[in-house]
């Protein structure tokens, strides 16, 4: 029986940059009705399985009403924090039992701490966060076609999905962390709130994925230069107050100029230096890791980054398979 992982951050997509920028309030009730229409596109595809990450909402459970006759529905067992470690757990776990594919809502920093546990589990990132990135702007019940058609085989891993660099944050010579979009140096060392979007603070920029339509930091990027995020390659800047003058979205409806001291390539397995320090670093739109007066530092590109499920790919594939046109997709032969 193939099994599906659902991970539902109900905390994504609600801090401080909806005070300081224009982002998108994403309430838990809508989560709710996105995963029910997730649950429909699985149930079309014949999953019947599901497992996810328990949370203080209870989205997945409010979302099953309906349609819990469909779906043996498992709530993953673990001493649940209500913080960015329950995500962490519920990954490993569902790795752990086989799952086919983990739907994830949130934002580019859920996404992250999924790929932490996920092994090499597929990610199917939905968009329900700040600056999303890494995740689909896609609806729901599509999202559901596509994880299920991974998960029964009809389109295999190879056909639908892809495997992302990621960026390592190094410390005296050991991985500390990883972001799967962008690491962002700052020497705002005040940590009361995780999110960063105060442009002056910033003195480099690491970034996997570049792209001029992107929104926040890979936007820079990708006003110079556009990076897919399966590319073997990445891009260093460094910014200060002379340079290429560069103006991009740094966040919703904030549109700044930033001047570009230098920028670089990066090469899969080859160390930049943190060049200044103290420090903090802010792994895709939040601050994680601390480094000290004096500690070495550096940011590695890794072509060792999650695997990533393509929807359009996907959907794609079943079309040139007449999946869909097998009257019953639950009947269709690969």
């Amino acid at each position: 029986m193939s099994l599906i992982g659902i991970v539902a951050n109900p905390a994504s997509g609600k801090d401080i940059r909806r005070l300081v920028a224009y982002s998108s309030v994403f309430d838990n009730q809508e989560k709710i009705r996105i995963v029910r229409r997730v649950l429909l596109g699985l149930k079309a595809t014949g999953i019947e399985h599901v497992a996810f990450m328990p949370d203080y909402h209870g989205i997945v459970e409010k979302a099953m009403e309906g349609v819990e006759e469909e779906f043996t529905a498992e709530r993953l067992q673990f001493n649940a924090k209500a913080d960015q470690r329950d995500s962490i757990k519920a990954a490993q776990l569902l790795s752990e039992q086989g799952a086919s594919c983990i739907i994830t809502l949130g934002g580019d920093g859920t996404n992250r701490v999924v790929a932490i546990g996920a092994n090499q589990v597929p990610i199917l990132p939905l968009s329900t966060g700040t600056n999303n990135v890494f995740p689909y702007m896609i609806e729901g019940t599509v999202a559901g076609l596509a994880a299920g058609l991974i998960g029964t085989g009809k389109v295999s891993k190879k056909e639908g999905t892809f495997q992302s660099t990621r960026l390592e944050v190094i410390i005296e010579n050991k991985v500390v962390d990883i972001a799967v979009v962008d690491a962002v140096v700052s020497t705002d060392l005040f940590v009361g709130s995780r999110a960063i979007w105060e442009m002056d603070k910033l003195k480099q920029i690491f970034l996997n994925r570049s792209h001029p339509a992107n929104i926040g930091f890979s936007s820079i990027g990708g006003m110079l230069n556009a990076v897919s995020p399966d590319e073997p390659r990445g891009m260093t800047l460094k910014l200060g107050k002379k340079g290429r003058c560069v103006t991009a979205p740094i966040a919703p409806g904030i549109v700044e100029q930033v001047l570009i001291e230098d920028m670089n390539l990066m090469r899969p397995d080859e160390n930049m230096d943190i060049t200044v320090t103290p420090c903090v670093v802010a792994l895709d739109g939040e601050r994680e890791v601390e480094i000290k007066k004096g500690q070495k530092a550096a940011i590695r590109l890794s072509t060792n980054g999650p695997f990533v499920v393509d929807v359009y790919q996907t959907m794609a594939v079943a079309m040139e398979k007449k999946i869909f046109q097998a009257g019953s997709i639950t009947n269709a032969i690969d």
